[in-house]
């Protein structure tokens, strides 16, 4: 059976499942619609964490740029998961124990003000957006790819599944769905990974592997082989780096409180039921994070390692088929520089601009004419980050099911962090900003049927974002962690830990980090992305690094307006005494 018949067969099993749970666990109330009731297992709350937070970013595009970037992006993966021990420790226990819906609605009580409330909405919507960004890109890479439409129509489909169990299920539907979701995503990464790490090293795991020595008789190990082979290629070293020390320090901070901050993976120990229940919930958690990540950086070395020796120096003529295959995406594509026919892969940019728009237009040797001016440099191939742990099991010839399998598990890893998204941007509009602030008089009917609205209009945005997306998926992802960062990490610990921060000062810090930081971010990706260097940066801090900045400059604003005004009431400090009360 053909790869493509295997993946719509898989997918389409995939689909039913979920939709089938959403239709089993339709929310019934608010209630269920926001905190699934409130009384989720801890191990099934862990397990629908894990999926809620490993997002297309961790599925598909981190080992993708660990593979190109080597040892810098250990960001990425340090930041990510030293973020989730630091929220499940410091944030998620007290937050269970305010026991309310949402991140705005601490929030507003914390501040005992509704403007409080409505910019903690505003900071959501932001973050929530940005990211989903990335995770309908991750949708339309699949589609595009193995079941052979375009991305747009891959989006939309992937925007009608997340609609039928966002939408009808609420966070108990998502919850249970997410369970199933995280059971084929670790499944469909681990099998190829397996696979690989066998290929290379006869070592069944990847976390071994990629510390072991390669069964090709060259005596190296697969590091080594990398060094090696990137050095000839022209590239920096595979285990050297090349970021500044300042700049690799403010990217692993982002990431951190940015994962702190982040209110679709907060939300998910609301609907635990009791504190010692979030508690557990977040270790087992980290457990099933763990089966995954720690398996990344063998995934990333031994795809690049595949992609050498799979492209370079062969004759267009003869490409592999996985080659063409991508090639008809747009996500991967050949100019033939020095018209011998051969495809070269070196160090350098391919084409010019960055990543041109594919025209699908074909030239002489069959070359995609991504722009007509190629770059003064010897590489002729472009790949985009993204496709590398999609494209790995093609290129390591491994068996259709297995690359169908890992279709679906890209498709579940993207989709569960959608819908996570897309609740806390419903629940925020419909329960933040509509019942607690501008229609208290609204029935928990109406307040549901908004909530379904708000999460159907949602999904219409993130569809658009999917279609025209601003960056890789990782480095999309990286930005909303810094937005949060910036924004509602600092609001949520200040509120915990200092009874001095008063509303004015929580309103006035979370609005100067998320202006500051969203400013950054836009000026270099999109108003002047040829400033988008070391020279230009703000204290050498890339614009992945710079929510640590947002989040400094957030505390210290909030800080100051704080003690030039009036002292929080004694009820808000009576219920702080109550909140950090074991």
């Amino acid at each position: 059976m053909s790869v493509q018949a295997l993946s719509f067969i898989v997918v389409g099993a995939s689909f039913l499942l979920y939709i089938g749970i959403a239709i089993w666990s339709r929310a019934a109330s608010t209630k269920d619609f926001y905190v699934a009731g409130g009384g989720v297992n801890p191990i099934v709350n862990g397990m629908a964490t894990a999926a809620d937070w490993m997002s297309a970013a961790s599925f598909l595009s981190l080992a993708g740029i660990m593979a190109f970037a080597g040892s810098d992006a250990s960001v990425y993966l340090m930041g990510w998961t030293g973020g989730y021990v630091l929220l499940a420790l410091l944030l998620a226990p007290y937050l269970r124990k305010f026991g309310r819906y949402t991140v705005p609605e601490f929030i507003g009580d914390r501040y005992y003000s509704n403007g409080a409330r409505v910019v903690a909405v505003i900071c959501l919507i932001f973050i929530s957006f940005t990211y989903i960004a990335g995770q309908m890109r991750g949708v339309g890479i699949v589609f595009s790819r193995f079941l052979e439409v375009e991305i747009d129509i891959g989006v939309m489909i992937g925007m009608g599944i997340v609609f039928t169990y966002a939408v009808m299920g609420g966070m108990k539907g998502i919850t249970y769905t997410q369970v199933a979701q995280y059971c084929v995503l670790i499944f469909a990464y681990s099998v190829p990974a397996v696979f690989l790490s066998i290929q290379f090293t006869g070592n069944p795991l990847p976390q071994l592997g990629l510390g072991s020595e390669l069964i090709d008789g060259s005596g190296l190990t697969v590091l080594e082989k990398l060094d090696q082979v990137t050095l000839e290629l022209g590239f920096t070293a595979y285990t050297e780096n090349s970021k500044s020390k300042i700049d690799t320090f403010a990217i692993i901070a982002a990431l951190m409180i940015g994962t702190a901050g982040l209110p679709h993976v907060i939300v998910r120990f609301f609907t635990v039921p009791k504190v010692s229940d979030a508690r557990l919930s977040a270790g087992f958690a980290l457990v099933f994070i763990v089966l995954m990540y720690t398996a990344v950086p063998g995934v990333a070395a031994f795809s690049r390692l595949n992609l050498s020796d799979s492209v370079n120096e062969t004759p267009y003529a003869e490409a592999p088929e996985w080659f063409r295959n991508w090639e008809g995406t747009g996500l991967l594509a050949w100019q033939d520089k020095n018209g011998d026919g051969v495809m070269q892969y070196r160090a350098g940019s391919a084409f010019e601009p960055k990543v041109p728009e594919f025209t699908g237009e074909q030239g002489e040797l069959g070359q995609r004419l991504l722009s007509n001016t190629p770059t003064p440099n010897a590489n002729e191939i472009y790949v985009d980050r993204d496709i590398m742990v999609m494209a790995s099991p093609e290129v390591a010839r491994l068996p259709a099911w297995v690359v169908a399998l890992m279709a679906a598990g890209a498709v579940a890893a993207a989709l569960s962090t959608a819908a996570g998204l897309l609740l806390v941007i419903s629940s925020s509009v419909s329960h933040d900003l509509l019942k607690s602030t501008w229609m208290p008089g609204i029935t928990e009917k109406q307040e549901l049927l908004c909530a379904r609205l708000a999460a159907a209009s949602a999904i219409v945005v993130a569809g658009w974002f999917g279609i025209y997306p601003p960056a890789f998926v990782a480095q999309v992802v990286a930005f909303a962690f810094g937005l949060a960062a910036a924004s509602l990490f600092p609001a949520i610990f200040l509120g915990i830990f200092f009874r001095r921060i008063n509303k004015e000062g929580a309103i006035a810090g979370m609005l100067v980090g998320l202006i500051l930081t969203f400013g950054y971010i836009v000026f270099f990706k999109f108003v002047s992305p040829e400033l988008d260097n070391s020279a230009h940066w703000w204290f050498g801090i890339s614009p992945q690094g710079i929510g640590v900045v947002g989040a400094v400059v957030n505390m210290l604003v909030a800080t100051a307006v704080s003690f030039a005004t009036t002292s929080p009431p004694a009820a808000v400090e009576s219920m702080l005494d109550q909140l950090r009360r074991p």
